[in-house]
């Protein structure tokens, strides 16, 4: 006879412990504990905090999951996310972290069901149904917003390596598998002894054991990856040039002309050097997203200013500026300015332009703006700004390089199709200075270590203020700068050709794991509640079989 699965907990228990799972997975990420682990982020309690709300809604009815869910969404995003109100106040953040607390709220309401999953396939339910909402939150609302992914806390633990082979919802299914597992290994422990006169002891602590062994082993498996690194078509000198601002905050660029002239000035500086001899000359120049704050096809003095620079340095730069018109519209855009040629070859026809294919709802756009000005007198702080329609691949010197632009680095598909469309290195184009001094910079950064070794290429991550760094296809930074700091990174990095298989892939993997949980929430078991309001009691021995660990 088998053992009986432990009672629901207690809301007030089980409150306290889907809190505690969410800022688990806050731990988890880089800046959210600075004094511990060098600010590195405490990868390991992702999984602990996914294990903390599957125990939590064990057994519940989904009205009482999705209010633990939510519980859980806000201890993890409100921190999280809490850069989003540095400079514009408390409500524009709120609602950001209870948006995205939402999805948590519809992921509590279906874990009760999902580890009821027949064949004791509860562990892989939750990691599937893991996957799927993510996968929405990538999505939708406007765009999606894809930012808290467990994967993007993963850059300094072995489940990095899925990358390569599944992209980032591999390496989130391998944190919340392990989760999942240790929750059935909690469960296994908490079930109640078998009824008097059973023939058998109550096996407890084998199947515990089984499932904290297969938790630590799918932990374990991306370390056996191969993470390749060696040069397939050469290596190129970079110079990334991080220009500073003359303040933090929304206004960065109220000073006319300034962030530009930094930018500029840091990349005459090196000229000097390279003349000098103090310095090699390299064979681009990269600039960060606005390092121009004005239009150089509009104001004649900043097209000077760039053109000089790169006829200054002798290699062509990749300036991130932002570009008005046609009309009222803005294009947040990468221009390559090659010595000699200038800005007007920095065209799409020349391979040398690209407009930012989604620019951040609520920054960079407003949705709705007129029902949302209700709320706030923020909202027309917002751009107007267009949604590109090519490719992030750009010729810079010769070399086919993938441009993407901020927030862009946070979705699977704009990375990916850069690099199937050629790119053999990556630049990521930033600006953080609207964020102050808070964590957003190096979450951003944690998904740029992703991305290298999801395709295989090295990065150059690099922000008017910080935090920039030059990145290995491995995923390890070798150069990295401080915040609110002028520099200039230089390196050689290496050109690949080769594609990933999570490149190949594509979203296949999300999809299959999305539609599997789908498919095991269908056909799970109904709760014991269920099955009393359609015939009478349930018996013990029949209970038994909702538990998600074999016994």
């Amino acid at each position: 006879m088998r053992p009986v699965p432990p009672a629901p907990l207690p809301l007030p228990a089980a409150g306290p412990l889907a809190v505690a799972g969410g800022l688990a997975v806050w731990s988890a990420f880089p800046g959210a504990l600075p004094s511990l682990a060098g600010g590195a982020g405490l990868w390991w309690a992702a999984p602990l905090g996914v294990a903390a709300l599957t125990v939590a809604t064990h057994g519940a009815r989904a009205r009482r999951g999705a209010l633990l869910g939510l519980l859980f969404g806000w201890a993890f995003l409100v921190p999280h996310l809490a850069w989003s109100g540095t400079y514009v106040g408390v409500l524009p953040w709120a609602a950001l972290a209870t948006a995205c607390a939402a999805f948590y709220a519809a992921l509590g309401a279906l874990l009760p069901r999902l580890q009821r999953a027949r064949l004791h396939l509860g562990p892989l339910a939750v990691t599937a149904a893991w996957v799927a909402v993510e996968a929405a939150r990538a999505r939708v609302p406007w765009g999606g917003f894809p930012w808290g992914r467990l994967a993007f806390s993963q850059t300094d633990a072995p489940t990095l390596g899925l990358a390569a082979l599944g992209g980032s919802p591999l390496v989130t299914a391998a944190v919340a598998a392990a989760g999942a597992l240790l929750a059935a290994a909690v469960l296994a422990l908490l079930r109640h002894p078998a009824p008097a006169g059973s023939p058998r002891p109550v096996p407890r602590a084998r199947p515990a054991a089984l499932a904290l062994v297969l938790a630590l082993a799918v932990t374990a498996a991306g370390a056996l990856v191969p993470r390749p690194t060696a040069a397939e078509e050469g290596t190129r000198r970079v110079a990334a040039v991080q220009g500073n601002v003359p303040q933090a905050g929304l206004e960065f660029n109220a000073e006319r002309r300034a962030v530009l002239d930094n930018h500029a000035g840091a990349t005459r500086a090196l000229a000097r050097a390279v003349d000098e001899g103090a310095a090699q000359r390299p064979d681009m120049v990269l600039w960060p997203e606005n390092s121009s704050d004005i239009d150089p096809y509009a104001n004649d003095d900043a097209r000077r200013v760039i053109e000089q620079a790169a006829d200054a340095v002798g290699a062509p730069v990749l300036v991130g500026a932002v570009l008005r018109g046609p009309g009222e519209q803005t294009s947040n855009t990468g221009l390559v300015v090659v010595p000699g040629e200038g800005l007007d070859a920095a065209t799409d026809e020349a391979g040398r332009r690209y407009v930012k294919q989604r620019p951040a709802p609520f920054a960079e756009w407003m949705p709705h703006r007129s029902f949302f000005r209700l709320f706030s007198d923020k909202v027309d702080l917002a751009g107007n700004f267009v949604h590109g329609q090519g490719v992030g691949l750009v010729d810079v010197g010769g070399v086919p390089v993938g441009d993407v632009i901020c927030f862009e680095v946070a979705f699977d598909d704009l990375v990916r199709d850069s690099v199937r469309a050629g790119a053999q290195l990556l630049v990521v184009q930033t600006n953080n200075a609207t964020f102050g001094f808070s964590d957003e910079a190096v979450q951003q950064l944690a998904m740029s270590r992703l991305r290298a070794v999801e395709s295989g290429r090295a990065v150059v991550h690099v922000s008017t203020v910080g935090v920039s760094a030059l990145i290995t296809p491995d995923g390890a930074v070798h150069q990295r700068t401080e915040l609110f700091t002028a520099a200039v990174l230089q390196d050689d990095v290496v050109l690949r050709s080769s594609t990933t298989l999570a490149t190949r892939l594509g979203a296949a993997p999300e999809l299959a794991l999305s539609g599997l949980g789908v498919l095991l929430w269908l056909t799970a078991r109904p709760g014991a509640r269920g099955r009393s309001r359609r015939g009478g009691a349930t018996p013990p021995a029949r209970a038994a079989a909702d538990s998600p660990v074999p016994a």
